[in-house]
């Protein structure tokens, strides 16, 4: 388990953001050409606001992250590894860029 075998990182947005995520994750897709998932509408999983996932390779996260960080433009982005252990992945393992959000850590109980 001290593998990264993938990344993955949540861009979280509500109601009045929506529209702000949505043209930011068309925008990673399109220019890195990494899968990006649906645009939820509610929480899902351990987040608890609105998400969209995009998934990373270890060799994209260095292009793709830093980007991120310069374009989020206000908006939370909760990055985490992939090694197998959900729980340290989602805690020890992860990164914050902007303001850190509760999540629901029952589900991997």
């Amino acid at each position: 388990m001290n593998e990264i075998k993938g990344y993955h990182a949540h861009i979280y947005y509500d109601e009045t953001t929506y529209g702000q995520a949505s043209k930011l994750c068309d925008e990673v897709a399109e220019k890195f050409g990494v899968p990006v998932g649906h645009k939820h509408q509610q929480p899902v999983g351990p987040h608890p606001m609105w998400s969209c996932q995009i998934t990373l390779t270890p060799e994209n996260f260095a292009v793709v992250v830093p980007w991120l960080a310069l374009n989020r433009d206000g908006l939370t982005v909760f990055i985490h590894t992939e090694t197998g252990d959900v729980l340290k992945d989602h805690t020890e393992h992860a990164i914050w860029m902007g303001s850190v959000q509760p999540l629901n850590l029952a589900i991997f109980d």
